[in-house]
Order: C-alpha cells, then structure tokens, then sequence
C-alpha cells in the first residue's frame, strides 16, 4: 500500500479526531498537526508523538494529503494554499463561505488532479449506506436535524452548521434540479439564523422540508423519505432504518395490511470510514465520495436559504 504523508490543521475538538484517524489509519503517515492555539496543537502533538507547527504553510511541500478543520473563513485560503502545494484536501463542511470560493477550489484541483473531498460525514453513516438501494423516485422527504445549544460553530448560521448536512444527503437521493425554496428562521442565542426550516421543490416533482436547529431540548437526527412503494425512515443518530411497505392484497373494505422492518446497526466509525475513503481515492485517481461539486452544490443551496430567510426577517 502506497504510504501517504498526511497533516491536519486546525486541531481542535473534531480536529483532534481527524489526527487521530490518520495516525492509525495503515498506509498513512501523520507528519503533523497545525494550530494557532499553542496549548491546542501541543497537546495533539504529545498525544499522537508528531510535531506540532503553528503556521499551515510550514507543512506546505512536506505532505501529501491534509485535512482542514479550521473555522469556516478560512477554508478558502489554507485549502488553496495546499493544493497549490500539489497535496490532496479533505475540507471540512461548507466547503468554503462563497460560491466563487469554492469553484476556485474546485478548478485548482481538477487543473492540478488532485483529490478535493468535503466533510460531508453523513454519507458515511451505516443507516444511510444501507438504504441506499431501496431510494427509488422519492415524492416527499422530510428532515429534522435538532440539537442542543453549544457555543462551537456560531461563526455560521445554522443552516451552514447544521441544516447543510440533510441538503447534501437530500440533494444526492434527489438528484434534480431545484426549481424553488421557501424558508423562514431567527437569530436566538447567537448573532446568526439559530433556528431554520426550508422547503425545497425539485424539477421532478418531489418536495423537501428541511428543519435545523441547535437550540433544542434534545438531540435528534432524522430523515423520512416518503416514495411510491415505501415509507422509509432514517434515524441518523441511532442508526435505525425502519420500512413500511403495503402488504399483499386484502379484500375491498378491509384495513391494508403493511410490512414493517426495522434494521439497527453499529455506530460504526464515519470518520475513520470518510478519511479512509478519501485515501482511497487518492491511491486509485478515482472520484471521492463528496466531491468538490457535491460541496458546491450543497453550499448553493445553503446560501439560498440563508439569503431567504434574512429577506423573511427584514
């Protein structure tokens, strides 16, 4: 197995597990780890036995693949910046704050052939990786992505945080250009949209209602995809995919009868799975799981929303 050099800047809470994939990860090599907070990077630093560097550029030339975990603002410059460098890039969710951001990214990487995948880590999640086959034409799906208030990730709004993540997953089960949104939220605890719902209507008829928050009283993680021959629901955070589909025939005037079938899987490891799968397509030239487009796409819709709901609160 070809050994890859690899780094991560910007160490902190998720940070500091993304160093701790690649270093056990086979056929990775963990050079480094980059953050500004000294006490941060030093303590990864000892923890993993790498050096510990406060400035990414340090690490430019010295690695093949990094990963970015920085705040949102600066994803555009340290990612360019590395892939001007000719390593690989696994960025963290959004892919960068502007759409002409993230296309310069994306042309980098093409014009240079290096890998740009996006932390989109719920493409790794078992229950979504199971269901995959049974999504057939969906007509209506619906998304609740709840959690409660922590002070991390307020630089964004919480559709760029949170609501992000079900764009992604419905974009890719949908697979149809969207034709119009409506969308409402509020700032609560932060300066930015704490709370948001937007419903998405796609060129071949299915419609999308999607609900972030990280405001709540509890945590939850769903998506329900409703479609001619089933009804599926996806418990994300659980990872439990029940089915309910029509029965066989019943006689007029009886209640139809329906199959149900639930399937509970291991919380497995969806980082460890996402920065293998960006490994692997590195080693094969192939195309990552969460392209740079995909990236693209989700982050177009976010800002959408995000325009929305700020002319709904004027």
């Amino acid at each position: 197995m070809q050994e890859l050099r690899t780094a991560v800047v910007g160490v902190g809470y998720l940070g500091r597990f993304h160093a701790q994939k690649y270093a056990s990860l086979p056929g990775s090599k963990l050079v480094g780890v980059c953050d500004p907070d000294a006490e941060a990077r030093a303590k990864v630093a000892a923890e993993l036995g790498v050096e510990a560097f406060a400035d990414h550029r340090e690490l430019l030339g010295r690695v093949d693949a990094v990963s970015i975990v920085t705040p949102t603002t600066l994803h555009h410059r340290v990612a360019r910046d590395f892939l001007e460098a000719g390593a690989h890039v696994l960025v963290e969710k959004p892919i960068t704050v502007t759409v002409a951001e993230a296309r310069e990214l994306i042309d980098l990487a093409t014009a240079r052939k290096l890998v740009l995948q996006v932390g989109h880590l719920e493409r790794f999640n078992p229950a979504i990786l199971a269901v995959a086959g049974s999504l057939h034409s969906p007509r209506f799906i619906e998304s609740h992505r709840l959690a409660p208030f922590k002070p991390r990730a307020t630089d964004v709004s919480v559709v760029l945080d949170l609501m992000i993540h079900d764009i992604d997953l419905i974009q890719n089960v949908v697979r149809s250009p969207i034709v119009s949104i409506d969308a409402i939220g509020t700032p609560v605890f932060t300066d930015e949209v704490d709370i948001a719902n937007a419903r998405i209507r796609f060129a071949n008829g299915c419609v999308a209602d999607a609900t972030a928050s990280r405001i709540s009283m509890k945590s939850e993680r769903k998506l329900r995809v409703f479609q001619a021959d089933a009804y599926l629901s996806i418990d994300l955070q659980q990872k439990v995919l029940t089915t309910v589909r029509k029965g066989a025939a019943v006689p007029a005037g009886e209640m139809p009868k329906v199959e149900i079938d639930e399937q509970s899987f291991e919380q497995g490891d969806a980082l460890r799975a996402e920065i293998s799968s960006f490994l692997d397509a590195i080693r094969s030239g192939g195309r990552p799981v969460v392209s740079g487009e995909d990236g693209l796409a989700a982050l177009e819709t976010a800002i959408r929303i995000g325009e929305l709901v700020g002319a709904a609160a004027r």
